[in-house]
């Protein structure tokens, strides 16, 4: 299995959907994270981090709120933003990076 920092190393966006399983609005999260996968299959990966099992990786990228999704490409931070994101806003910004 691949290390997180690993796989943030990736040539190709990296969705990181950092979350707690007793937040509501994470939850929100995971419908609209299928409906993304879905439109843009394998040019993407998409990783669900839950902030109370992966403390360690929640503080490197200074995690203070969830659910916060932050896109990678090449080990580099591309977007960020807490709060819950549209897919449709999602796409685009994927598409983008």
């Amino acid at each position: 299995m691949k290390s997180f920092s690993e796989i943030i190393q990736s040539d190709k966006p990296v969705l990181v959907d950092f979350f707690a399983t007793w937040c509501g609005p994470c939850k929100m999260m995971t419908p609209i994270l299928h409906e993304v996968k879905t439109a843009v299959g394998d040019k993407v990966t998409i990783l669900k981090i839950d902030v109370d099992k992966n403390t360690e990786v929640a503080s490197q990228f200074q995690v203070q709120s969830v659910p916060t999704l932050i896109i990678f490409k090449h080990g580099q931070v591309k977007w960020r933003q807490s709060g819950v994101v549209p897919a449709k806003e999602l796409q685009q910004v994927l598409n983008n990076v």
